[in-house]
């Protein structure tokens, strides 16, 4: 482009760059600093001047130190956290399945807390590559997961109709997200926006249907922990023959912030009532097992020390970062775990409606606590 447009520029890539494998952080980081250090040297810091061995770059060094490690992970609110809290539930309650991944951010359950999946084999080919444990004689049924981006790109033919002709009896679950997410949100078939130049809003479940699958579930909400669970015991357990395919419906929470986000903003300074959700953790209720971040992994679920001298363990804690998802709660719910967990509305620009009942509950929880306070068992001083 540069040639056709007659500018006359060296152009660097390869000779910076490696031909191949990942470009990490490091990567990246090292082949910057060797160009900036030839030709531009004034804008590097001192201490990246020097050159150093590749991997050794003293910057990086210096962060490693200050900077927490960030592994990848759902982002928070994601609606693929509480499919694989509901398949580890599962498989608490069953034993383990064999169980192939898919290419896509659904990938990021082979990690902690999680730690779900064994194989995996390309983009939309979960369910294809299970169809070698279709096994007559296995003892549990396989579970295989796929994309709706995936399932688009090729995984209705290679994933569910090879699932159809070959008999598999095998579950899968189609994670529809509303987008093809792991490639920055384009639209896709399913996608239920409008969209003013592509065709949309064809449903999952009538192409899997088209295809020959008998047995289908599609569940709608997917923070619905419990739902979710019974879904797949279902499943597993049917004594129906043939692919088993759960649709598993929510919308990827980062577009869905992006979407509204500006609209809310617009709103509260716009003077309008603005109802946020909240959900916190009841320090007085937690016990600080923290098997609620085990089955959960959201970025805002966090610890919290308490001055209390009597507890030593860290107590679970939700920070500023909640979406308001409600997955901590409907975990914590499916799971029986403590139910430490409450939600708090955020009323944004209150009415007078508001104000009157947020005074009444004031007056009765201070009355309640006063009367408490009456009661308790006190010690006078000798």
């Amino acid at each position: 482009m540069m040639h056709k447009k007659g500018i006359d520029t060296r152009i660097l890539g390869k000779d910076v760059l490696p031909m191949a494998g990942e470009y990490t952080g490091q990567v990246m980081l090292d082949g910057i600093s060797a160009y900036l250090r030839a030709n531009a040297p004034e804008l590097l810091a001192a201490q990246v001047l020097a050159p150093n061995a590749p991997g050794e770059n003293t910057l990086a060094a210096d962060l490693a130190k200050v900077v927490p490690g960030r592994p990848p992970g759902f982002c928070t609110g994601c609606p693929e956290r509480p499919i694989f809290a509901a398949t580890k539930l599962i498989e608490q309650e069953m034993g383990p399945h064999h169980i192939s991944s898919d290419i896509g951010c659904h990938l990021f359950s082979i990690m902690p807390p999680f730690e779900l999946g064994a194989t995996t084999m390309g983009y939309g080919l979960g369910p294809a590559s299970a169809s070698a444990f279709n096994s007559p004689d296995a003892k549990r049924r396989s579970i295989s997961f796929v994309g709706d981006g995936g399932f688009w790109h090729n995984g209705l033919t290679s994933s569910i109709g090879n699932a159809v002709f070959n008999e598999n009896d095998g579950v899968i679950v189609v994670v529809d997200n509303f987008y093809s997410a792991a490639t920055g949100g384009q639209d896709i078939l399913s996608s239920r926006a409008d969209n003013p130049t592509k065709s949309t809003k064809h449903p999952i479940t009538d192409a899997v249907k088209g295809m020959g699958v008998k047995w289908v579930r599609h569940i709608d909400r997917t923070y619905d922990v419990t739902k979710v669970r019974a879904a797949l015991r279902e499943a597993l357990t049917t004594k129906e023959k043939g692919p088993k395919v759960i649709v598993a419906s929510s919308e990827c929470m980062l577009n869905r912030q992006r979407r509204e986000k500006p609209l809310m903003a617009k709103a509260i300074s716009g003077g309008e009532r603005v109802v946020k959700p909240r959900f916190g953790v009841d320090e007085d209720v937690c016990t600080g097992d923290h098997a609620c971040m085990r089955l959960s992994g959201c970025p805002s679920l966090s610890v919290k020390k308490l001055d209390d001298p009597l507890r030593d363990d860290p107590v679970a804690s939700i920070d500023h970062t909640c979406v308001g998802c409600g997955n901590c709660g409907e975990v914590a719910d499916a799971a029986v775990l403590c139910p430490s967990f409450y939600r708090a509305d955020v009323v944004h620009n209150p009415g007078r409606w508001d104000r009157f009942a947020n005074r009444v509950r004031n007056t009765v929880t201070g009355f309640l606590q006063t009367r408490r306070e009456k009661r308790r068992l006190t010690f006078a001083d000798a």
